[in-house]
């Protein structure tokens, strides 16, 4: 399911030739934001409720080099859902590429906003979205590295 698609910016090029790793980071922030449009938690939502997500843990794999020539396709599965937590994962490829040029996966927090911010339960129109795009996810497989433990193995 392909959420988000976007030319490389040249200014998002490191020393290398390569797409510096920050921008995988960016490209993933907005192609976290077409989901959001997609579940209903559109600017619109956001302002009528003081709601919105936000990004409590992010594990980011880089898998091939991206160039300044390439597209990107960001496709998205939702792994799963409760009341007021959202936990997805996103594949970048360059476009007409079957692998994954980077995949990462996200822990996201429905919170409202204010004096005092605090975790919020999801409204059930948005929650009905949800869970639409989990059962749509099911069936889709993982074509990247899922999150780990990172570590060095002794030798």
């Amino acid at each position: 399911m392909i959420i988000y698609r976007t030319a490389v910016a040249p200014q998002w090029i490191d020393y290398n030739g390569h797409l510096r790793d920050a921008y995988y980071a960016l490209i993933i922030s907005y192609a976290t934001d077409a989901m959001m449009d997609l579940l209903g938690m559109d600017a619109a939502y956001r302002e009528r409720t003081g709601c919105t997500l936000y990004t409590v843990e992010m594990h980011m794999h880089f898998l091939r080099e991206v160039r300044q020539t390439d597209t990107l396709t960001v496709t998205l599965r939702l792994i799963g859902a409760d009341h007021k937590r959202l936990h997805v994962a996103l594949e970048l490829r360059v476009e007409g590429q079957t692998d994954a040029a980077a995949s990462a996966e996200l822990m996201l927090l429905h919170v409202q906003q204010g004096a005092t911010s605090a975790a919020a339960s999801f409204e059930a129109p948005i929650r009905s979205a949800i869970d639409a795009l989990e059962q749509a996810s099911a069936a889709l497989p993982a074509k990247a590295p899922g999150s780990r433990q990172m570590q060095l193995r002794p030798r």
